[in-house]
């Protein structure tokens, strides 16, 4: 432990950081080429419905919370560039196994163990860009962390609709082989580079950090840590029916990619703006006014088949999440030491939402297959409750 704390501790450069953000946006293109297209590879080549998309989003989001526990400890103990190399080659091999696979239960369990890799990862790469910082720049790291992968993402959604349309559904297994094996050979140079670079002997000792200066601190950590998974909850939901809303608005691949990735955008824009405006830190209105946003957002988007409304909608909807999303990395960095442990606690948190938003839908289709908005509905009663959980918590004098 000694040993891998002090090369955390030397994760201090501006060029390691820049390759930590470089990483990520090579991640986040991989990522979402594929996880965020397997419905689409669902319905074009298994015939699914939403209902089967629906469990299929609700069996990743729940393996998600277990993997990623066991990603941010590895990380922690284990470094950052080695998880972040394990996790590549895993879903390099994988998804290049997967191209070639044709029936459904090979192909379930290729993504299941592409998601389990993914997950060590995204809590390294958190964590590097955070480690070694001054609290006081801990605001403008996650933020430059957040527009990275958001953007990287927005863009893979935005041209993953095009390049399935024109290259065929193989194409959302071998854009991400390529994409991982560039991140591996990445994080490989980085993690010689780092063994190779001197102590950090920077003093953090007189930095202010915004934490100690807010007495709630831990209270916002819990409040950020139940909306998160919510609102993951609501996004993952959205993201398994965006292929059934496009069939029903007659919008090919193509157009649904790049209507559909507005609230990509609008969130990666969201984290800019919240990067560079830190007022935002420990305000509980702000917190509710975008949780509420969001549940009114969301039931617009599944409910109301207009397109010119699906759009507005979903700028509402990226922006809410923009600030609860920042709000959970946001303190669970300024609050903790052990950022690898808590990286993970915080991806295990999306998947919790991931799993639990698609989940319910998909019961409540079950129940009420004559009802197709019965599966909205029964998500938007479930993020009522995490409202309540939130009030709940929130401090006396928040």
């Amino acid at each position: 432990m000694t040993g891998t704390a002090t090369v955390h501790s030397r994760l201090h450069t501006p060029r390691l950081k820049r390759g930590a953000f470089a990483l990520e946006a090579i991640n986040s293109l991989g990522t979402t080429y594929f996880f965020y297209f397997a419905y689409w590879l669902g319905e074009k080549k298994f015939g699914f419905k939403s209902i089967e998309n629906l469990k299929l989003a609700a069996a990743l989001g729940f393996a998600y919370v277990f993997a990623a526990i066991i990603g941010g400890r590895f990380a922690q103990r284990h470094g950052y560039l080695f998880s972040v190399r394990i996790g590549a080659c895993a879903m390099a091999i994988t998804f290049l196994i997967g191209a070639f696979v044709d029936a459904w239960w090979p192909t379930f369990a290729i993504i299941m163990i592409a998601n389990f890799a993914m997950c060590f990862t995204w809590p390294a790469l958190e964590a590097m860009v955070s480690e070694g910082e001054p609290r006081h720049r801990m605001q403008s790291m996650v933020g430059i962390y957040n527009v990275t992968w958001a953007g990287a993402g927005a863009f893979a959604y935005f041209t993953g609709g095009a390049m399935i349309q024109h290259w065929g559904i193989r194409s959302m297994y071998l854009v991400p082989v390529g994409l991982f094996v560039i991140e591996f050979f990445l994080a490989f140079a980085l993690e010689k580079e780092l063994r190779n670079s001197g102590p950090d002997t920077s003093s953090h000792e007189s930095d202010d950090t915004i934490a100690e200066k807010h007495a709630n601190a831990p209270a916002f950590l819990k409040m950020a840590w139940v909306a998160n998974p919510f609102a993951y909850l609501g996004c993952n939901t959205v993201i398994a029916i965006i292929p059934t809303l496009a069939h029903n608005m007659n919008l090919t691949a193509t157009m649904a990619g790049i209507i559909c990735s507005t609230w990509l955008f609008v969130r990666a824009g969201s984290f800019i703006l919240l990067r560079n405006w830190p007022n935002w830190h420990y305000r509980f209105d702000l917190l509710i006014l975008a949780y509420i946003s969001m549940i009114v957002a969301f039931a617009v988007i599944l409910l109301i088949p207009n397109l010119f409304i699906l759009v507005v909608a979903q700028i509402i909807f990226g922006l809410a999440h923009g600030l609860i999303y920042y709000s959970s990395l946001f303190y669970s960095m300024d609050v903790g030491e052990t950022k690898g442990e808590h990286s993970g606690i915080h991806e295990a948190a999306i998947g919790a939402g991931n799993g639990g938003g698609p989940a319910i839908a998909a019961l409540a289709l079950w129940l009420w297959p004559n009802h197709p908005s019965s599966g909205a509905w029964s998500v938007v009663l479930l993020l009522l409750v995490g409202l309540a959980v939130i009030f709940w918590l929130k401090p006396r004098h928040a």
